[in-house]
């Protein structure tokens, strides 16, 4: 349980959709949530360099108790792989968020709380990343992430906690979501556990990604639901 909570794993996952502005290629993003108290090994990441668009930190980078010198160093090491975006998770809020910010801030790490940065390529096709503040906190303000994209683009829409598709409607046109937060029940007993076991899954004809994390939360333990990052790469089915 111990050796399962403190993998480095990075798993690939091709994307494909058919809205895919085709002229933006294959987008290759890392995705790193509910980091906790662990520090980041540079060994993992060192496989993903110069092969990473954008890399998405999706809440819990940090919670009570954990130095901001390795808060600090972990989001230096993410930094080294791409533009770096984060979206606040529930444990964030448990240390002095504004310091948290301002170290977010120095070391270059655009911060989605309720606004989106978009993309265009060189035939004008448009990619628009949304970050929503954490759900589970009533932070959220999915409008304004919305009404701070464009509208005529292909919406990935990052929110710690999934439960935020209880908000999407299919006219926002968001194609898909990811997320965190629920560790996959972290301890499952068999199929059994308090959370879904991470993974990709459509509802509304929208996906819906959530990752098991890479932190623990109370106890350093798994079982059933290891520790796991991600290289998701998105595309057009017909590339």
């Amino acid at each position: 349980m111990y050796r399962e909570a403190h993998l480095n794993v990075i798993h690939s996952v091709s994307l494909t959709f058919d809205e895919f502005p085709e002229s933006l290629g294959r987008v290759a993003i890392y995705f790193i949530s509910d980091i906790h108290r662990r520090t980041i090994s540079k060994n993992m990441l060192s496989s993903l360099k110069g092969k990473v668009d954008l890399v998405i930190i999706g809440g819990d980078l940090t919670e009570k108790g954990v130095p901001f010198s390795r808060v600090e160093e972990n989001i230096r090491v993410l930094r080294e792989l791409g533009p770096t975006y984060f979206v606040w998770g529930n444990n964030d809020y448990e240390v002095d968020y504004h310091e948290l910010d301002s170290l977010l801030l120095s070391n270059g790490v655009k911060i989605l709380d309720n606004t989106a940065v978009s993309f265009e390529s060189a035939k004008g096709e448009k990619l628009s990343l949304l970050g929503v503040d954490d759900y589970g906190t009533k932070r959220s303000r999915l409008d304004l992430a919305l009404m701070d994209s464009e509208p005529n683009s292909f919406k990935i829409l990052v929110s710690h906690n999934p439960d935020i598709i209880h908000e999407v409607k299919e006219d926002h046109q968001i194609q898909l979501i990811i997320s965190g937060h629920t560790h996959g029940g972290q301890i499952r007993l068999g199929k059994w556990g308090m959370h879904s076991k991470g993974g990709l899954k459509s509802t509304k004809n929208i996906k819906i990604f959530v990752s098991n994390g890479y932190g623990t939360t109370f106890i350093p333990l798994r079982m059933g639901a290891s520790a796991e990052t991600h290289l998701l790469m998105i595309s057009n089915k017909n590339s």
